[in-house]
């Protein structure tokens, strides 16, 4: 029996890693105020990383912390208290991709283990091979590698390097997250965490003595999103993940909401399960694509895993999201002698609404709001304010992090 790959969540913040953990995560991956790829997502202080670090090994799980930036002179500036911090604090991987920062952690923190990340485009085992005896411990692929290829690269490599890929979430249009559209129009390096998400831009053409004068690109008569990938999802392709020799499953979204990272991890969580019990009679159930589609995403592809992608992987129409369900609610404590659950709001609704409740291991069920109480447990008919405070009866205990939504 194959060891089962380790579930990898994005935390963006400190909720996002309780919901990811609770959801059945094996791992999140973070960042601090500097040096990661996300510079717009919450990321945490020295305080809260500890927090998280001392939360997610209470569990038994592991927290990997991202210094993945291609840094610049005046970027090294403090780098090595950070890293000697997060020695300190015990993380369990730093995960980065300049040989600058490699020195510096090999210099400060000889044990720590480090992972290789997707931005430094390994797509051969011979450069798998180079980096392992740098002293890397697990590398992140290029996401432009098919299912084949990694397989060809587990074979060829020594059985002590972990492999891990992106199975879940945003497609970058450029190599593996390498790209420079962002500071050309927008002034961010995404290099160094500021992308402003150009690809996801409408373009038109414009000719040169004709200023002003605007001419749509089109694939055909309905829009012009040249450049915006369907999101990866390889939910029902556990089987083959598996049998790939990939150890770690990734799932992109450190900028996503509390409900997305539930829902796909749960998703994930229990094909993974399922798959582990049973390989032989395991079979895909198609509902779990139903349920993974009520977080807000684009449509689906599988990227480059079974061949290279096409025209039919970019979404010419629109640059938006598919957004089926409305993030109303999480629970963050049941009373258990009033028989309530204490919701933190998060889009308004009304005594009379039907919801679904996701509980975490637990699948989702159908709830009707028959009355809501306030902060003080005073009759309301409405939740209108953003993370107020509610009271909602309910008959169970059900456990903190359990989320509301509504179908639109």
């Amino acid at each position: 029996m194959k060891k089962m790959p380790e579930l990898l969540a994005p935390a963006g913040n400190m909720e996002k890693l309780k919901v990811a953990l609770a959801y059945g995560a094996d791992a999140v991956y973070m960042a601090g105020k500097r040096f990661g790829l996300r510079a717009f997502a919450g990321n945490f202080g020295d305080d809260e990383i500890y927090e998280a670090v001392q939360y997610a090994h209470a569990m038994d799980k592991k927290v990997y912390i991202t210094m993945n930036i291609f840094a610049r002179n005046e970027d090294f500036a403090g780098i090595k208290k950070y890293i000697g911090s997060l020695s300190d604090i015990g993380a369990d991987a730093i995960i980065l991709s300049d040989p600058g920062i490699l020195y510096a952690v090999r210099e400060v923190a000889p044990n720590m283990p480090i992972h290789l990340s997707t931005q430094a485009n390994t797509t051969n085992w011979h450069s798998v091979n180079f980096w392992y005896n740098q002293g890397i411990k697990r590398i992140i692929l290029a996401r432009e590698l098919s299912l084949k290829e990694i397989q060809g690269i587990r074979q060829n490599i020594p059985e002590g390097v972990e492999l891990e890929a992106f199975v879940h979430g945003a497609m970058c249009i450029s190599y593996s997250g390498r790209c420079l559209l962002s500071n050309v129009f927008a002034g961010r390096d995404a290099n160094r965490g500021e992308c402003a998400h150009t690809c996801r831009w409408k373009y038109a053409l414009v000719e040169e003595k004709r200023p002003g004068e605007y001419y749509p690109i089109e694939e055909d008569v309905s829009g012009s999103y040249i450049m915006n990938s369907k999101d990866l999802c390889m939910l029902e392709y556990i089987p083959c993940l598996v049998n790939s020799g990939i150890n770690g499953l990734k799932i992109e979204g450190r900028m996503k909401s509390s409900y997305y990272v539930a829902t796909v991890v749960q998703a994930y969580r229990r094909e993974l399960d399922m798959y582990s019990r049973n390989p032989e009679e395991y079979r895909w159930d198609p509902r779990a694509l139903d349920e993974i589609g009520k977080a807000s995403h684009r449509e689906f592809t599988t990227g480059f895993y079974f061949e290279r992608p096409t025209h039919k992987d970019i979404r010419y129409t629109d640059g938006g999201y598919i957004n089926r369900y409305d993030f109303v609610g999480i629970v963050k404590e049941y009373d258990t002698k009033q028989s309530l659950i204490e919701v933190e709001q998060r889009n308004s609704f009304s005594v009379g609404d039907v919801l679904e409740i996701m509980i975490p291991g637990e699948g989702y069920s159908q709830y009707e709001v028959k009355s809501i109480l306030d902060e003080n447990k005073s009759p309301i008919q409405r939740a209108p304010h953003p993370q107020q405070k509610i009271y909602l009866p309910f008959e169970k205990e059900i456990s903190p992090y359990s989320i509301l939504r509504r179908a639109k």
